[in-house]
């Protein structure tokens, strides 16, 4: 028996840009990175170390407006944190992630 009550449905689109946490956190050797994007938007995203260095460019590109997961495959990295930046037009936001091996 389901109990169709409790399903939430999400709207067709996004009402506006998110940048949800990444999970799982900490993480071995891959983490899921989703966002949503309310209209078409260039999206750069990048993995930057605990210095500030570009580690590893995710995308770089042009996205419809939707829900979006890229997976981050941390296997050629060390152990630490890492800082996940995402920019889709104006927006920019930042999360902090722990790779543990």
């Amino acid at each position: 028996m389901t109990q169709l009550g409790i399903l939430k449905s999400l709207p067709i689109m996004p009402e506006s840009f998110a940048f949800h946490s990444a999970f799982p956190n900490p993480f071995n050797p891959s983490t899921n990175i989703k966002f949503d994007l309310p209209e078409y938007s260039n999206v750069l995203l990048e993995v930057y170390d605990i210095n500030g260095r570009i580690i590893k460019e995710l995308y770089d590109g042009i996205m419809d407006a939707g829900y979006h997961s890229i997976v981050w495959n941390a296997q050629q990295s060390s152990s630490g944190i890492y800082f996940i930046k995402l920019r889709a037009g104006d927006f920019v936001n930042t999360q902090k992630v722990m790779l543990v091996k």
